[in-house]
């Protein structure tokens, strides 16, 4: 995968949720990409998954993503500290995508936050993942690298559609997380 990072072009979004930041990790790593990852404009859907251990949180798993313009995309999973940190390389896409990227990355950050509500503001921070702090700042950043002469497009579709749909996701991850953060076991 050709990944220049001086070609790169990505998008950080960031949210609180209202759960501890390990409760945080768990829960938007271990629950099924086709259920966060709907249709947007023409970004296609993520309507399966092939290939995926058990768990989503090893060092050189890989997986695949099937999605619903017929593409495939397979991501490896480069880093992976338990409530801190995740990223993983995105390569091998098919579809449209393929004709545009050579390769991405994605890189998620947990941060407790504070006791502070679910908004952006957050709270004072400064404590282990592991602590009771009631919210946890989650940053997501996203960067796709163009094939040779597409920069302008793959600029385009990220500033058009897929920094909304960023938004979109990481607010319905959030829901999830607050949803399941009370539910013992879940």
């Amino acid at each position: 995968m050709t990944t220049n990072p001086r070609r790169a072009i990505g998008f950080t979004t960031d949210l609180v949720a209202g759960a501890v930041a390990l409760r945080s990790w768990t829960v938007a790593l271990q629950t099924p990409p086709t259920e966060f990852y709907p249709r947007f404009g023409p970004l296609p859907a993520v309507v399966g998954v092939t290939g995926q251990p058990d768990t989503w949180d090893v060092v050189g798993y890989t997986r695949t993503l099937r999605l619903s313009d017929g593409g495939t995309v397979v991501e490896t999973i480069t880093h992976s500290e338990p409530g801190v940190h995740f990223a993983y390389d995105l390569s091998r896409f098919t579809g449209v995508l393929g004709r545009l990227v050579s390769g991405g990355r994605a890189e998620w950050t947990f941060t407790p936050a504070g006791t502070g509500g679910s908004d952006a503001s957050g709270g004072p921070g400064g404590s282990s993942p592991h602590s009771d702090s009631a919210t946890t700042d989650i940053r997501w950043q996203y960067r796709f690298f163009p094939l040779p002469g597409r920069a302008f497009i793959v600029r385009a579709i990220v500033g058009l559609f897929w920094a909304p749909y960023m938004r979109r996701v990481l607010s319905a991850i959030v829901e999830t997380i607050e949803a399941r953060g009370s539910r013992p076991g879940d």
